[in-house]
């Protein structure tokens, strides 16, 4: 907890950013305006973020060294509990890959990015979801397994359609780069998802698409935009004893 200037106590959240930097800069300005919409006495949240190395963290990912990454992340969480954080949230898809390991290991709680986008895709009654993401999040087990759990399909795009995605999201959306032509590629595909495999959705499962597909307006299908969603669940967490 930390108490603000009228003395009313305020949780403190922890934030592991840095993992995706662009994005990192985005969650906090969704954090920012959501809480400043919902708190009844308006105002600001109390946060601290802890940018990690993303380098680091994808030679862990590419090397498929799970303990390395869980090792990684345990650390920051680890930090931001020394800090005071309440709770903490990894700002990325990615290191999702091995959440369960983590949250054993957090010395306090998190909040997880899969969970609340699960939820939200029940909210909406969706069934057949396509996944887009890095070639690491696309190609783990970690979205079908948790969406399983509410009868919920996740579909991922073919091999090629795979391949384009994890390399304009590491060559240009990772560096905040949004070229309409990749725009286009990806709504391509989620067409071709859609008339293919039968989704009636998409999850943005990178934070990085927030940037690029969270604001296109007449898509196909309905996005569910990662960032925005998890945002909205630390919300959540910072306003339950608000």
């Amino acid at each position: 907890m930390r108490v603000d200037g009228a003395g009313a106590a305020k949780r403190l959240a922890g934030l592991v950013g840095g993992i995706g930097p662009e994005s990192t800069i985005q969650y906090y300005r969704f954090i920012l305006a959501a809480y400043r919409e919902r708190h009844p006495a308006g105002g600001s949240p109390t946060v601290l973020i802890d940018s990690i190395d993303l380098e680091r963290m994808l030679a862990a990912i590419t090397a498929g060294d799970r303990t390395a990454v869980v090792d990684l992340m345990v650390a920051e969480v680890e930090r931001l509990a020394r800090a005071g954080s309440a709770f903490a949230a990894l700002l990325s898809n990615t290191p999702h890959i091995v959440f369960e390991d983590i949250a054993r290991r957090s010395p306090i709680p998190l909040v997880s990015l899969v969970t609340a986008t699960r939820e939200a895709a029940t909210r909406q009654g969706l069934r057949t979801l396509g996944l887009f993401g890095t070639r690491f999040t696309m190609e783990a087990r970690f979205y079908p397994e948790a969406f399983e759990k509410a009868g919920i399909r996740i579909v991922v795009p073919a091999p090629d359609e795979r391949a384009y995605i994890h390399e304009r999201y590491m060559t240009e959306l990772v560096s905040a780069v949004a070229k309409d032509e990749t725009r286009n590629g990806l709504l391509a595909i989620a067409d071709r998802m859609r008339e293919r495999d039968g989704v009636d959705g998409l999850v943005l499962g990178g934070t990085e698409l927030s940037m690029i597909l969270g604001d296109v307006p007449g898509t196909t299908v309905p996005f569910l935009d990662t960032t925005r969603i998890h945002a909205d669940a630390i919300v959540d967490r910072l306003l339950a004893d608000a």
